[in-house]
C-alpha cells in the first residue's frame, strides 16, 4: 500500500490538529483540502482529484456541525454531511482506497441509561443526526472498505467549540447558565487525529489491520455540560465567573439534543490496541495550548 493520504475538511478542528501531528511522521505522505481547494459534493471534482492524487487513504474530516443551524439550512447540511461521504466513498472504491470517515454522537436519540455500542439503534433526533446518520448510510450502500468514527462533544485549540466559547464568555460575564441533564463525554480533536494516525499507519504497515465497520472514539469518562464548563474554568483558573445549572427546559435550543450519548469505546481500543485518556487529563493538556 502506498502511503498517500487525502484529508478533506482540513481547517477544521480536526484536520488542523492532523495536520499538526503528521509532522512526526515524515513517511507518510499528507494532502489537505478544504472546500477552496477540493468540492467533495461534485463527484467529477472528486473524481478528477483522486484520479490525479491516487490516495491510500481518504479521511473525511468534512462536516456541517452547527447543530441550530441545521434546522433552517436542511438541503445545504444533506448536501455536505450526507452527499458528500457518498461522493467520497464513490470514488475510493474506484481507485481501491480506503476510507475513514468521522460521524457523531447525534444519530442517538439519547434515551439509553448506559453507553452506546456500534450496535444500538440509531434514532436521531435533529437535522443534524439525520444527515449524520444518513451520510453513513450512504457510504454503506456504495462500498464496504469504509471505517466510520462516531465522536462526541468534539473540542481543541482550533475554530469554535465549547471550551473557547466559555473561556471567552466566563470573562465577560459574572453568571453563565449552562445546561446540567445532558450528558456527554467530551473529546479532544488532538486525542481523535492521534488514534486516526495510529490506524493509518497499522493499515498502512499491514492491510490485513485495516477493520472496516462502525467505531466510537471520545475520551474516556462522561460529565454534564454544566460539569465540563466547571472543570474548564476550575483549570483555567477564572474565578471571576460564577456557573449557574439551568435544566434543558430552562435553556431551550432551536435543535434537540440527546440528554444522554455517551459512547462505549471498547471497540476500537480492542481492535487497534488505541489507549484512550481520560476527558479531564486532556482538557488539562488542550487549556495548556490554549492562551487564556
Amino acid at each position: 500500500m502506498n502511503s498517500k493520504i487525502l484529508v478533506t475538511g482540513a481547517n477544521g478542528q480536526l484536520g488542523n490538529e492532523i495536520r499538526r501531528i503528521c509532522r512526526n511522521f515524515p513517511g507518510l505522505e499528507f494532502i489537505f483540502t478544504d472546500v477552496d481547494m477540493l468540492d467533495i459534493t461534485n463527484p467529477d471534482a472528486v473524481s478528477v482529484f483522486m484520479e490525479a492524487s491516487r490516495p491510500a487513504i481518504v479521511v473525511n474530516c468534512a462536516a456541517y456541525t452547527n447543530v441550530d443551524a441545521a434546522e433552517e439550512n436542511v438541503k445545504n447540511v444533506r448536501k455536505i454531511n450526507s452527499l458528500a461521504p457518498q461522493v467520497l466513498a464513490a470514488a475510493c472504491a474506484m481507485q481501491d482506497a480506503f476510507l475513514i470517515h468521522i460521524s457523531t454522537d447525534y444519530v442517538f436519540d439519547g434515551e439509553a441509561t448506559e453507553p452506546y455500542s456500534e450496535d444500538d439503534e440509531t434514532n436521531p433526533i435533529s437535522v443534524y443526526g439525520n444527515s449524520k446518520l444518513e451520510g453513513e448510510e450512504k457510504i454503506r450502500t456504495v462500498f464496504d472498505n469504509y471505517l466510520i468514527i462516531r465522536t462526541s462533544w468534539m473540542y481543541s485549540e482550533f475554530g469554535h467549540n465549547f471550551v473557547r466559547t466559555i473561556i471567552s464568555l466566563a470573562k465577560e460575564r459574572e453568571t453563565l447558565e449552562i445546561v446540567n441533564d445532558q450528558f456527554g463525554s467530551p473529546t479532544y480533536a488532538r486525542d481523535l487525529a492521534n488514534c486516526i494516525i495510529d490506524i493509518i499507519i497499522k493499515s498502512i504497515l499491514n492491510p490485513k489491520a485495516y477493520l472496516p465497520g462502525v467505531y466510537h472514539y471520545s475520551n474516556q469518562g462522561s460529565c454534564s455540560w454544566f460539569e465540563f464548563a466547571q472543570e474548564i474554568l476550575d483549570i483555567a483558573g477564572i474565578k471571576s465567573c460564577k456557573l449557574i445549572p439551568v435544566s434543558s427546559e430552562q435553556f431551550p435550543s432551536v435543535a434537540k439534543r440527546p440528554r444522554y450519548s455517551v459512547l462505549d469505546t471498547s471497540k476500537v481500543r480492542q481492535s487497534f490496541g488505541i489507549g484512550i485518556p481520560n476527558w479531564r487529563d486532556s482538557l488539562r493538556e488542550c487549556l495548556s495550548s490554549i492562551r487564556i
